[in-house]
């Protein structure tokens, strides 16, 4: 079969009203994909910026992909979050981006949103915290039901990947 690797890192996000960022991370991919090594989750340290508005992560991806084909290319999906000094934590964003198809190094910029609510839950988010969550993580990425969501717009998220492509002429796959 056709072989992707994905290495890199998520570098950290920027434009955020609030500080104390930590971002939890996935990777989602077609039927036709096979995870051979690395790990389809996880989550940054929290980054409470100094000077700039820049939160460091610096939070390594290393991914082994198989495939028969292109249908369901990698997506990458982010969940930001901010927590406060109380060690509450509160949704800052939701983002995703496609991991480049031509191999080398690429650098993405993933712009986030946030569910808005009703007022009251705008109203309550800004002197209690918290604030609407999307119910199923899957609605990041698919877009299906997003175009009925009042959102308001994020920062924005970070990330360096190098795509090695391996055997997709030999097997047929063409990019």
């Amino acid at each position: 079969m056709a072989e992707v690797h994905v290495i890199g890192q998520i570098m950290g996000a920027s434009g955020f009203s609030e500080s104390s960022l930590f971002c939890k991370w996935g990777i989602h991919t077609g039927a036709a994909w096979k995870l051979l090594s690395g790990v389809r989750e996880g989550q940054t340290q929290v980054d409470t910026p100094q000077i700039g508005d820049m939160a460091y992560w610096s939070h390594p991806i290393d991914l082994h992909f198989a495939t028969k084909g292109l249908q369901g290319w990698p997506r990458l999906h982010f969940q930001v979050w901010s927590q406060d000094s109380f060690g509450r934590c509160q949704l800052a964003g939701y983002g995703f981006c496609h991991v480049p198809s031509s191999p080398g190094t690429h650098q993405l910029a993933c712009p986030t949103w946030r569910p808005l609510g009703s007022w009251r839950e705008q109203l309550a988010r800004a002197f209690v915290g918290g604030g609407p969550q999307l119910l199923q993580v899957d609605t990041i990425y698919s877009g299906a039901d997003r175009y009925r969501l009042h959102t308001a717009a994020g920062g924005t998220v970070h990330v360096e990947i190098s795509l090695v492509l391996r055997n997709f002429d030999r097997y047929g796959v063409e990019c």
